[in-house]
């Protein structure tokens, strides 16, 4: 299957048109929060292992390959989009696409990966 992945922030525009949207915003701890954080993305390895360490997170990420497997056995099949979306869409969003996108691609997915807002101004609330 062919799997389309974006990151994006809410607080920079619409969310993109996705078969599956995951919204990281109100369940999982933010990194923005830390100021060590704050003006790194996931690019930077101590947010990728923040995001990561975060109750839940892994859970999620098992249950969207899962998804993901389910969309590929169906009668549609050949394409399909995921949407990861948080605040900003430095941090959490962006860390959780990278991850599925090595995980999918590791299983044999030929995966597509962009960041609408990694690189877009910290947002400051």
């Amino acid at each position: 299957m062919n799997v389309e992945i974006v990151s994006f922030g809410y607080l920079h525009a619409a969310p993109p048109a996705a078969h599956l949207t995951l919204d990281l915003r109100s369940h999982f701890r933010d990194p923005h929060v830390s100021p060590k954080l704050r003006y790194l993305t996931a690019e930077d390895e101590p947010v990728r292992h923040a995001v990561l360490a975060t109750p839940g997170i892994v859970p999620l990420i098992t249950a969207t390959l899962l998804a993901v497997d389910a969309f590929a056995a169906g009668p549609g099949g050949g394409h399909l989009v995921l949407a990861t979306g948080c605040q900003g869409g430095r941090h959490r969003a962006a860390t959780v696409a990278l991850t599925v996108a090595h995980l999918l691609t590791g299983a044999g997915h030929k995966v597509t990966l962009h960041h609408r807002d990694l690189h877009k101004p910290v947002v400051n609330r």
